[in-house]
């Protein structure tokens, strides 16, 4: 269908966001096995399956499953075969991010101002309808081989979208571990093309460089990376994107690169209420954390300050401490959650900062470098 029979008038801020995104619509990762995947999901992570396509449904290429838990929506997709496209990114990335989805109350105003200013045009917009109404999808790339796909839901009251189904297992429904969104997703890109995505973001999707970290802030005595977070104009997107700098050993975006073959999404941060109960309780499922040394938390107040938080529990926990000009924020962060030193989370509870952890990343990248030393990539 073309554009001009979608077009209508575009519902957008008179300001400078000429892009509006209301928030994060899902994230599609491309798996080995999405069935398998879902149940990691669900029995490590607190989601729940809520809806699925495949065979059953008549979809013959690929089989998905709809995983949530609040605000947080993950499609984990597989191919039914070898010669699809989403095999050979599972045979090249492994398990990994193909689409960071965008709500917008436009898809086709979204599509065709990021394609005037210069987006790679992935698909065109397309209108999908069952009987519960309409979604409109179009999609761009950016990095790598992951897109953005814009996602205009205001016509449909159904699952999730059409092609879908509502699924659940009445005998297995895992209490959630209080994640409640998305807070922002990393993208690390080759040594010389950091800015050359900040610009892509700046100039074509008009989002502005929020906050620049170089070799001097992200460093150990091994290895630097340089990075800068760009968001869009309600801050509800944040997308940091990392370079190596040089050093003497490989940096951890190095070994990403090399294990992911190519530019990807290293990892999703999800945010939280309460970051002791949920990692307390994602522990109890299994989920590694890295760990820092206890020295860390000997000097935390000293330069975070007072906070609610009891020091010697989040000690236990392994939970690093920031502090910004408005408040403070807690984070932890996974260890790979596949055989590829790729993809992991970041756990996040903001109390007021807007930061990223400048002050932890020290200790962060520390904690990194001896993991890759006990694989042989450091």
């Amino acid at each position: 269908m073309s554009t001009s029979t979608l077009a209508k008038a575009p519902v957008h801020n008179t300001g400078e966001d000429f892009l509006p995104i209301n928030g994060t619509d899902y994230i599609e990762f491309y798996v080995g096995n999405a069935l398998q995947a879902a149940h990691y999901y669900q029995s490590a992570f607190g989601f729940r399956v809520t809806a699925y396509r495949g065979l059953e449904t008549g979809i013959r290429d690929r089989t998905s499953f709809l995983v949530e838990q609040d605000k947080i929506r993950f499609v984990l997709t597989s191919a039914l075969h070898p010669e699809s496209p989403i095999s050979e990114h599972v045979r090249l990335h492994g398990d990994g991010v193909r689409d960071i989805a965008l709500w917008v109350d436009d898809t086709v105003y979204s599509f065709e101002e990021t394609v005037k200013r210069g987006a790679t045009v992935v698909k065109g917009p397309e209108v999908k309808k069952d009987d519960s109404g309409r979604v409109v999808l179009a999609t761009i790339a950016t990095y790598g081989d992951t897109v953005h796909t814009f996602v205009q839901r205001d016509g449909y009251d159904g699952v999730f979208m059409p092609g879908f189904v509502a699924r659940s297992n009445p005998q297995w429904n895992p209490e959630d571990v209080g994640l409640r969104y998305v807070d922002h997703c990393v993208g690390n890109v080759h040594l010389g093309d950091m800015n050359r995505y900040v610009d892509f973001y700046a100039d074509v999707m008009g989002f502005r460089n929020l906050l620049s970290f170089d070799d001097k802030d992200i460093s150990t005595e091994y290895s630097a990376l340089m990075s800068k977070v760009m968001a869009n104009g309600n801050d509800r997107i944040k997308f940091p994107i990392n370079e190596p700098a040089a050093g003497r050993k490989k940096s951890q975006i190095d070994e990403y690169l090399e294990f992911y073959h190519g530019p990807g999404v290293q990892h999703v941060a999800m945010a939280t209420n309460d970051i002791v109960d949920t990692v307390s309780a994602l522990m109890k499922r299994g989920v590694e954390f890295l760990s820092v040394p206890t020295t860390y938390y000997e000097e935390l107040t000293a330069r975070v300050g007072e906070i609610d938080e009891d020091i010697e529990t989040l000690g236990r926990l392994g939970i690093l401490v920031d502090r910004d000009d408005e408040g403070y924020l807690l984070q932890i962060f996974s260890k790979p959650v596949q055989h590829r030193p790729t993809v992991f989370y970041e756990i996040i509870q903001r109390k007021g900062a807007k930061s990223f952890g400048k002050g932890n990343f020290k200790a962060l990248f520390e904690a990194i470098e001896r993991e890759q030393e006990l694989r042989g990539n450091l």
